[in-house]
């Protein structure tokens, strides 16, 4: 068995619960330190409808599997001792084939599942977390609203034909020419399509096709309105014998 020991004065940690029926799914909760592994299963009945006879609890840092709990006595702050965690559950719990002209199907109305105590939505509901942390979804919200905002001010400025520097992270500063203000097909959100000085870019002006502006290959690119910063820049001139 591996040991996770990090300081922490806490007495609890909050971690991702993921399963093996569905990788994309996982929610975040917080459990003491003092919870034995068999009770932590218990837990997570609720979560994942799982059996905790059955299942199996394995401890990721990212995509690393760091640890399996497989001692169901002992406790889980000897597996992982802070934050940020991901308990992933395997479990065959699902894995059944009915004929569904013999069964007949099992269904709740809305009403039975809110009176439900075991349900998912009454765990979340009793721990304010997701949807339920009124807090959390109205900051979230607000972000939101602040972001949308920029990005319409920040989108405004990008006149086609103005010259501009673009900052992406990971990319070296740019400078171009705007020629494109709007929608991509396919695409949510508002694009400026910019032709660079410099054959840095990644297209003619064209996205899966669609010619939305024209220019040299590898000298067009469209990016978020937030990176684009509207200016009086000098055209970078590009000499090849620069890079002999």
């Amino acid at each position: 068995m591996a040991q996770i020991i990090e300081s922490g004065k806490s007495d609890f940690i909050k971690a991702n619960v993921s399963n093996s029926h569905n990788d994309a799914v996982a929610f975040e909760v917080k459990l003491a330190k003092d919870l034995t592994v068999a009770e932590l299963k218990s837990k997570l009945e609720i979560l994942t409808g799982g059996c905790a006879g059955t299942m199996k609890v394995e401890l990721y840092k990212g995509d690393t599997c760091l640890s399996t709990l497989d001692n169901n006595n002992a406790q889980l702050g000897y597996y992982a001792n802070c934050d940020g965690l991901r308990l992933h559950v395997i479990d065959s719990f699902a894995n059944f084939s009915f004929d569904n002209a013999t069964v007949e199907k099992f269904e709740l109305t809305k009403d039975q599942y809110d009176q439900r105590t075991n349900s998912v939505r009454n765990y979340l509901k009793q721990n304010k977390l997701g949807k339920y942390n009124e807090e959390e979804m109205a900051q979230a919200e607000e972000k939101r609203r602040q972001q949308a905002e920029e990005m319409q001010k920040r989108a405004e400025l990008c006149i086609v034909g103005s010259r501009c520097e673009v900052t992406v992270p990971g990319n070296p500063r740019r400078r171009g020419t705007i020629r494109y203000n709007g929608e991509l097909d396919g695409k949510s959100g508002v694009f400026i399509g910019v032709e660079y000085d410099e054959p840095l870019g990644k297209n003619n002006g064209s996205v899966a096709g669609k010619a939305y502006f024209t220019c040299q290959p590898n000298y067009g690119g469209f990016v978020s309105p937030l990176s684009v910063t509207v200016g009086d820049f000098p055209k970078e001139e590009f000499n090849l014998d620069d890079e002999l």
